[in-house]
């Protein structure tokens, strides 16, 4: 019996769920200033943009740490699709 595909809307919610995850595994919550993750699926195209405004300290780049809750959320996604 084929497996069902997860809906559009689940992917997203766990594409952003799981880069959230990663920012606020980095960060306090009221450390970062701003940030904005925004997941488009459409037609099996997945698109994952993070923006962060948090500040630099030793341990944790903005930038690295954006680039890495993209990375999580593709991750996420892709374990999604192969459950």
């Amino acid at each position: 019996m084929p497996t069902e595909e997860p809906s559009d809307e689940t992917v997203v919610q766990t594409a952003s769920d799981a880069a959230e995850g990663v920012i606020f595994s980095q960060y306090k919550q009221s450390d970062v200033r701003d940030y904005d993750v925004t997941v488009v699926f459409e037609d099996g195209i997945l698109e994952v943009d993070v923006y962060l405004n948090a500040p630099e300290d030793d341990e944790a780049d903005p930038e690295r740490v954006a680039d890495d809750a993209a990375l999580a959320a593709r991750e996420a996604v892709d374990d999604l699709f192969e459950a």
